[in-house]
């Protein structure tokens, strides 16, 4: 049996791919190993959405480059967002790689790789598919993640042409997938062991409109929370603007959808909002938080901001401090903005220095630093329901998961083991918090 070595690069929405390619695979015969030293082939599901990301997919086809240089692997594959927007460059700077597949070709990976180990062709092969089909390589998946949780991806592609970002030009138009796909999905992880559901797509909020003109979410969100065995559905990449009254008495009211909303707002300054392409303003996005809160008190909200996007003024970049000291979100991250090629802000000819750009990522994370103290510290002696990620031995404490706290993006409340515990990745614990520090909480089992 021959075996491959996956390496899934970018966002948890690759993920979902790499792991129905690994469906694909084994249906096919192929078996799969932990170590790129092992393999016979390896794919490198890429990504290229801003600069870090495509440097790390480069430096993964390279890797996999050397050890077939010393005869300890045959073949290369790179898939995904890389492979689809610089298939020539790949094939002209990384003669290493056998195979490219483009990212709405993925269902292709069988023929490719039984193409290569069967020696069909000596070229160079290159498998596209237009970007505006919606893939279904009927098949389950293979959980990659620890087993607990996943991944539900509702939807691929976007239509907001944000003038930063190149997803469009890569994913094609916004196209939901079937409700009976998803429900489908859903039950397999279910039966598999899956307690949380974690829904993604370039733009969740909008799942629905190209296939009945008018947001599904809800219903999807109420179907969902039928299914026996999961106990926690999870929202990500909302769009605020796209956030309506029925979305957020749906959250508020289900149990098992949690009280957390990742809504990227990239920025505040309504001049920067508008040059970014983004359809939110800077009273609207303070209204529609207003509205969230009151309806659900409690809720958790997690947001990303780009700084440094050209033409952004030092008075533009305090009023965005200022906003987030005014806001208060529970989690926030920051990226610098990447000039990428083929996006409308590329061309922008007031550009910022690196410099300065990191000098503003750094001012706003130290804003942050301070809030999410803060609010960490309103937890103490507060009782929360929190899913076991695993123990760390050599501490003696396990790492838990609140509402709060989404996999590998938020924190976690640490939670120190006691005589005779015995705790399952999986298991939910009702935990009394004692401490905290800027991202993580700390806790006592109570139940």
């Amino acid at each position: 049996m021959k075996k491959v070595y996956f390496v899934s690069l970018g966002c948890d929405k690759n993920l979902v791919d790499s792991e129905q390619m690994m469906s694909l695979l084994f249906r096919g015969g192929y078996g799969f190993c932990d170590e790129m030293e092992e393999a016979d082939a390896v794919i490198v599901n890429t990504c290229c959405f801003i600069g870090d990301a495509k440097q790390e997919s480069i430096e993964a086809l390279i890797e996999a480059g050397e050890l077939k240089d010393k005869g300890k692997l045959s073949y290369i594959i790179a898939a995904g967002c890389l492979a689809e927007r610089y298939q020539e460059e790949i094939g002209k700077e990384l003669p290493e790689v056998d195979a490219v597949v483009g990212s709405t070709a993925f269902d292709e990976i069988t023929t490719v790789l039984d193409g290569l180990f069967q020696k069909e062709k000596d070229e160079r092969r290159v498998f596209r598919k237009d970007i505006n089909i919606l893939t279904n390589p009927e098949t389950d998946r293979i959980i990659s993640t620890p087993g607990h949780y996943e991944y539900l991806k509702v939807a691929e592609g976007c239509d907001k042409n944000c003038t930063y970002c190149i997803i469009p030009s890569l994913k094609g138009h916004y196209r939901s997938i079937p409700k009976e796909r998803l429900l489908s999905d859903a039950v397999f992880l279910a039966e598999n062991g899956v307690r949380e559901l974690i829904l993604v797509a370039q733009e969740t909020t909008l799942y629905g409109t190209d296939l009945c003109g008018k947001k599904m979410l809800p219903g999807l969100l109420r179907d969902l929370s039928k299914i026996e065995g999961l106990s926690r559905i999870r929202l990500l990449y909302c769009y605020p603007e796209e956030i309506d009254d029925e979305l957020i008495k749906t959250i508020r009211d289900l149990p098992k959808v949690m009280k957390y909303l990742d809504i990227p707002i990239q920025h505040c300054s309504d001049r920067i909002l508008k040059r970014m392409g983004r359809r939110a303003t800077k009273e609207g996005l303070r209204s529609l938080i207003e509205k969230l809160r009151e309806e659900i008190p409690d809720i958790s909200l997690r947001t990303t901001i780009i700084t440094g996007f050209p033409g952004e003024s030092e008075e533009e970049h305090r009023e965005l401090l200022d906003f987030i000291k005014e806001i208060r979100f529970d989690r926030l991250g920051v990226f610098t903005y990447s000039q990428e090629e083929g996006t409308a802000a590329a061309g922008f000819d007031d550009q910022i220095s690196e410099e300065v750009k990191e000098r503003r990522r750094d001012e706003l994370m130290t804003v942050q630093r301070e809030i999410s103290l803060s609010i960490n510290e309103g937890f103490l002696g507060r009782k929360l329901e929190c899913m076991v990620e695993g123990r760390i031995p050599e501490e003696g404490i396990y790492a838990t998961r609140s509402f709060r706290d989404a996999p590998d993006v938020d924190g976690f409340v640490f939670v120190t083991e006691k005589p005779g515990m015995s705790l399952l990745t999986g298991d939910m614990a009702e935990v009394r918090i004692t401490g905290f520090s800027e991202y993580d909480l700390e806790g006592e089992i109570i139940q």
